[in-house]
């Protein structure tokens, strides 16, 4: 008696379970008509590549001034001038009075890169400087030096940035 009770339950179940199937499957819903925004001109990726090509130069920004955030606010200049800055910190001391590009391996348009962005010729000694150092998985380092008030485009992208 109870089981023929339970089946009868189980049944009812189903066929509940079924109707409420077949109500889903044919219910239509509302129709949504989207519409996209035309485009007057179609820009590729390869198109934007070609006008700011991203340069493949991998640079770490060291803090050698004192001045907080000032490494991190210079990356961030590398950064418009299409240059990948992969690491900003602290330089060993912040006694830097000059800045400096040091070059980290053979790759000597990175440097060029890096040194046009802060407008430093390729011959100034003091503050061109090579010292491979493969290990340290960088082309170029920059250590912000005493005179970072000096680069006129580097001091006016800081303040535009305020």
């Amino acid at each position: 008696m109870t089981l023929n009770a339970a089946i009868g339950i189980v049944g009812v179940l189903l066929l509940g379970f079924i109707y409420s199937f077949s109500r889903n499957i044919t219910h239509t819903g509302v129709p949504i008509e989207v519409i996209f925004p035309k485009i007057e001109t179609k820009i590729l990726a390869v198109d934007v590549y070609q006008q700011n090509p991203i340069q493949d130069i991998k640079v770490e920004v060291l803090n050698g001034c004192g001045i907080k955030g000032i490494a991190a606010r210079a990356a961030d200049f590398l950064r418009t001038n299409h240059v990948d800055v992969v690491r900003s910190d602290n330089a060993d001391h912040h006694n830097y009075p000059n800045t400096v590009i040091i070059s980290r391996n053979e790759n000597v348009e990175s440097l060029k890169a890096v040194s046009k962005s802060f407008r430093i010729t390729m011959n100034d000694e003091k503050r061109i400087l090579i010292v491979p150092d493969e290990s340290l998985g960088v082309d170029v380092t920059v250590i912000i030096g005493k005179d970072i008030r000096d680069f006129t485009d580097l001091a006016s992208f800081f303040t535009s940035e305020q």
